[in-house]
């Protein structure tokens, strides 16, 4: 008898991704984000306190596109991981579980991280203060 040639479960050539699956993933990648985030802040104290040349290199690195890209995505994950978490309280106390309440909450939770990254980038560059 032939052996018949099953995908493996979960096959991710099958399955449509779901706002509920992306913003999951999305959740782990920010944690990712923000160990590479605090890395890098690490970086920047550990240079501040090595002596003016350390701290203008590290300066020089995060004033850079390079940098400026980092510190955003930093920025991002801290709000995102935030606002999701905030989310994830009110499902471990049994709230928010219905379909669409969760579909609204997960794009809140999108919009908010995106309007606060912006609204912190801002007001950085407002105060003039900004790399």
């Amino acid at each position: 008898m032939a052996q018949v040639e099953r995908p493996i479960s979960p096959h991710l050539h099958v399955y449509k991704p779901q706002l509920t699956s992306v913003l999951s993933i999305l959740h782990r990648i920010t944690g990712v984000g923000l160990g590479a985030g605090t890395l890098l802040l690490a970086w920047w104290l550990v240079a501040a306190a090595y002596g003016p040349d350390q701290f203008e290199a590290a300066q020089a690195f995060i004033a850079s596109w390079l940098g400026r890209l980092l510190l955003f995505g930093f920025t991002f994950s801290l709000f995102y991981h935030l606002c999701n978490g905030i989310r994830h309280l009110f499902w471990d106390a049994g709230r928010g579980f219905e379909l669409k309440t969760v579909y609204t909450s997960g794009w809140l939770v999108v919009i908010a991280s995106l309007g606060l990254t912006a609204v912190s980038w801002i007001a950085g560059y407002a105060s003039g203060d900004a790399l």
